[in-house]
Order: structure tokens, then C-alpha cells, then sequence
């Protein structure tokens, strides 16, 4: 079967398509004929080499979720899987290729009415972005500021924040044309990378989600409420300064906190449901799986490319 491996960490220049053996599931697993390819920002942060410390090295096929038709099942796994449309999260890689393989508790089946493209778009993004809200302890009423929001996470929290009754959402991105499009997503106030450019925006937030990481943490820990609640998702710029908690420590009387996010601490069970819920809202139309472009699996490096470029607004998916 066709693949891209990522040959050279650094630019996408580094990404090949090969041949390499379709995949046998093992007990517990199962086969899928890849429908659609998810592209995601952490596909970009390990293709570029930065993640080495966590165990990638060069020859991983990146990729964490697909959509496709089961075609195979390993020992122990149910043979009513088989033919059923279904999302399917990979792990950290193993997603760019034509058949892919799953756990079975990583498998969710898709609504008649939902495309595998749009599955793609929303099956991690939309899971984190409710989570996040979650562990941020959002309630209705509560003013949210979205950093990064033009992805399919940061479309997502938006989304989501405005149905859950949000006084106000605010979201950082790179254009007041990509701040229209959010306010058509829930979006009330669009600013700049830095946070301003919007005067009728908040001053502070109950709620900061944030997907970009990096330098300007320690500003927008600045920007939180009294109480607030920043909670890193991403780290697409990179991890903060090693001194970020300064801030916090500076603000002392103002008891804001600052917490980081991952789904692996969800029990994959209640994470199963709330992905079974928002694929179901998106088949009704109540949330919206935001396309970039659709690109052959072989353009996997234009995909990513286009992600470098900043150009990207909503999910790149790849079809074999």
C-alpha cells in the first residue's frame, strides 16, 4: 500500500511517498481501508523535528486519525466491525497511508449522514476543545478567549464556548478576514496575534484556551480575570519560556491558575461518548466541520507546506 513517511526531520521537503506492507490487525485491533486522512498540527511539530525527546525518529509515518470502511478484524474483536464506516485514532502516527490500523477502543462508527472528511475534521479537535472547556471549568456566563483559533481545535472551542452560553468569545488569529469567519462560528471579538486590535473586546477572561504555546504565554496569563483559567492545548509555537510561572506568582491576588490539557487523561469511555455526540451534532448541522482543502494522499507535503505558510484555516484532509 502507498504511504508517506517522514525520511528528514526539518521542512516538508523531508516527506516521501513509499510502498510498505498493508497492515495485519493483531488481537484487540482492527483494519481499515482509509477513506480520509486527518492533517494536524502536531503532524507539523513532529515533521519538523522538534518532539525528539518524545521518542519519534525519522522513518515514522505521521498521522493520528483517519476515516474509512473496517475491512479486517484482529483476535478478540467483534466481526459486527466489519464494513461499518468509522473514525479511528492511530496513536502519534501511522495515519498517512491507504489501510490503517486501530485499536478497538481508539474506533468510534460515523452517523449514515456524516462524511469521512468531515469525521477527520472534527473527531480529535472537537473531543479536546469539549474537554478543555471542561477541565477549564467553564460554566455559561463566563467570557472565553480562544488562542489560535483558526485550526479545527481553536474552530471548535468557539463553536462550542458560543453553545454553552459564553457572554463573550474572543479569538486570536492572523486577519481580519479569518476574524469575519469566526464570527460566523460564535466569535465575538476578533483580535490580533498579540491579543488587541478589538476595543470593545474584554480586558480579561474568565477562560483563556490556548493552542499556540509558546513566548506570549506569559501575556495572555496576564490577560485572565480574577479566578481565571488559562488552559494550554498546543504548543504549535512552542513550549513556553522556562520563567512563565512568574506571572502567575506576580498576580498572586488575583488566584488565577494555568493548567495544561491532553485527552489521554480522559477515560476512554466517557471520551467515546462525547465523540459519538459531536459527530451526531455535526450530522444535524449544529457544528461545523471546517474544510480547508481536500488533497491526495501523495500532496501530503503540500499539505504541510500550506500549515508552515500559516494559510490554513479549519483541516487539511488527505484522501488515498
Amino acid at each position: 500500500m502507498k504511504a508517506v513517511k517522514i525520511e528528514r526531520f526539518g521542512d516538508p521537503s523531508g516527506m516521501v511517498v513509499t510502498d510498505v506492507p498493508a497492515p495485519t490487525p493483531g488481537p484487540g485491533q482492527m483494519a481499515l481501508r482509509t477513506a480520509a486522512i486527518g492533517v494536524g498540527g502536531v503532524d507539523a511539530v513532529i515533521r519538523r523535528g522538534t518532539l525528539g525527546g518524545y521518542g519519534f525518529t525519522e522513518g515514522l509515518i505521521p498521522g493520528s486519525e483517519v476515516a474509512g470502511t473496517v475491512t479486517e478484524v484482529g483476535p478478540g474483536v467483534d466481526d459486527a466491525w466489519l464494513g461499518r464506516r468509522v473514525w479511528a485514532f492511530t496513536g502519534t502516527g501511522g495515519g498517512y497511508v491507504e489501510q490503517a490500523v486501530a485499536r478497538v477502543g481508539d474506533v468510534v462508527a460515523l452517523p449514515d449522514d456524516l462524511s469521512a472528511i468531515d469525521a477527520v475534521t472534527l473527531g480529535s479537535a472537537g473531543p479536546v476543545a469539549h474537554f478543555a472547556l471542561a477541565h477549564a471549568r467553564f460554566e455559561p456566563g463566563d467570557s472565553v478567549l480562544v488562542r489560535g483559533a483558526a485550526g479545527s481545535l481553536g474552530i471548535a472551542a468557539v463553536e462550542l464556548a458560543a453553545r454553552g452560553g459564553a457572554s463573550a468569545v474572543a479569538v486570536t488569529t492572523s486577519s481580519a478576514e479569518r476574524g469575519s469567519r469566526l464570527r460566523t462560528l460564535g466569535a465575538t471579538h476578533a483580535l490580533d496575534r498579540a491579543g488587541a486590535g478589538d476595543g470593545a473586546a474584554p480586558a480579561s477572561y474568565d477562560v483563556v484556551v490556548d493552542i499556540v504555546g509558546g513566548a506570549g504565554v506569559p501575556a495572555f496569563l496576564d490577560r485572565l480575570a480574577p479566578n481565571g483559567r488559562m488552559v494550554l492545548v498546543g504548543a504549535v509555537a512552542g513550549m513556553p519560556p522556562a520563567d512563565f510561572g512568574m506571572s502567575l506568582v506576580r498576580s498572586f491576588q488575583q488566584s488565577r491558575s494555568f493548567a495544561t490539557f491532553s485527552l489521554d487523561t480522559v477515560p476512554t469511555a466517557t471520551r467515546d461518548a462525547v465523540r459519538a455526540d459531536l459527530f451526531a451534532a455535526a450530522a444535524r448541522g449544529e457544528l461545523h466541520a471546517v474544510v480547508h482543502d481536500v488533497l491526495p494522499l501523495s500532496a501530503a507535503a503540500d499539505a504541510h507546506r500550506a500549515m508552515d505558510a500559516g494559510s490554513v484555516f479549519g483541516r487539511i484532509v488527505l484522501v488515498p
